[in-house]
């Protein structure tokens, strides 16, 4: 007999485009050879590419035609009839052009997605920061497991890319206010669609240079709100004192900023200038995450840390797995004491 969560399990990692070895193609072919028949592969079907979800938003044309590919083979190796759900979905996306950009659905754990277009290149636009990193993925893990540093406080991220985390902090963590913020104007005009993509109406007036027309989830369901959402153009070098004092947030996180010698520089004196310019001097806590991908990189984060005197510890890992890495990555979350 099918196992009843096989398809679900199918359903989480197809959404969000996990890459296809990360499957459990080996339990599929267990049971497809002790359950013969097409009830399995309808269900798998229906929760994946036929998804109301993926219809909607789907994963890259080439992701699905390879993903299709795989679930045919898997049928065919039982020698059982053709199942012509299977090669009718495949011929329609046959015909599908290749795009620069696809949909990531992430499954909160209410069921609630988090929805991104995002690019199907890591490199676009000259910037890195079209795509979700796995950093942001597990912050958003740990924010959720700890959703009470965020209630009902007024939170800046630096760094937010195309707001993964921000967005999943927004739908399940019930802050105050939530102050997006990037540099690179693809980047924050991605983000200002993603933010309204899930249902989100921004203030007013807080995208900086920025005019793009509503899409998406907007009136979905969304228009009660609590978090107060702003897109802030910031960039770390050039930041003012005005800016610094309109902001005033009681929490900061970060997800993949440090990865380069001169990055950690300009963020080591964004949190200083944060913790200077305080109507209430009251400093806010911080937390950081990344992947370390070359310790001599982190332990210079760390070491330049201690030169401007801002104290550090080391988050300890969280439990849940929410958002199924393809690898489980080295990933680590530092809180900072600025």
């Amino acid at each position: 007999m099918a196992e009843p969560g096989l398809g679900l399990r199918f359903q989480r990692r197809f959404l969000a485009a996990r890459q296809l070895r990360s499957f459990p193609w080996p339990e599929l072919e267990e049971n497809l050879r002790t359950s013969p028949g097409s009830s399995l592969l309808v269900d798998i079907l229906q929760k994946t590419v036929l998804h109301p979800l993926c219809v909607k938003y789907p994963p890259s044309t080439k992701y699905r035609r390879c993903f299709l590919t795989e679930l045919i083979k898997k049928h065919e190796s039982t020698a059982a009839e053709p199942l012509d759900e299977l090669y009718d979905t495949l011929a329609g996306i046959l015909n599908e052009e290749e795009s620069t950009h696809c949909y990531k659905n992430y499954l909160l754990p209410t069921g609630e997605p988090v929805t991104l277009s995002e690019s199907v290149a890591i490199i676009s636009g000259g910037t890195t920061g079209l795509v979700t990193w796995d950093a942001a993925l597990h912050l958003a893990e740990w924010a959720i497991e700890n959703s009470t540093v965020f209630s009902n406080r007024t939170v800046l991220e630096l760094g937010s890319g195309i707001g993964f985390t921000g967005i999943a902090i927004c739908k399940t963590c019930s802050p105050k206010t939530y102050i997006f913020s990037d540099c690179h104007p693809r980047v924050l005009r991605e983000l200002t669609e993603n933010i309204r993509l899930n249902g989100f109406v921004l203030e007013p007036d807080t995208t900086c240079h920025i005019q793009t027309e509503s899409q998406g989830q907007e009136a979905e369901a969304r228009n009660c709100q609590t978090p107060k959402l702003i897109v802030a153009e910031l960039d770390w070098g050039s930041v003012t004192e005005k800016q610094l004092l309109d902001l005033q947030p009681d929490v900061i996180v970060a997800a993949d900023v440090v990865y380069d010698p001169e990055i950690i520089l300009a963020l080591i004196g964004m949190l200083q200038k944060l913790s200077t310019f305080r109507a209430d001097r009251k400093r806010p806590e911080v937390y950081i995450a990344f992947t370390i991908r070359n310790p001599d990189t982190y332990h210079l984060f760390q070491t330049e840390l201690g030169k401007v005197g801002i104290g550090w510890q080391i988050i300890p890992a969280h439990s849940n797995g929410i958002f199924l890495y393809d690898v489980q990555p080295n990933v680590t979350i530092l809180q900072l004491f600025i």
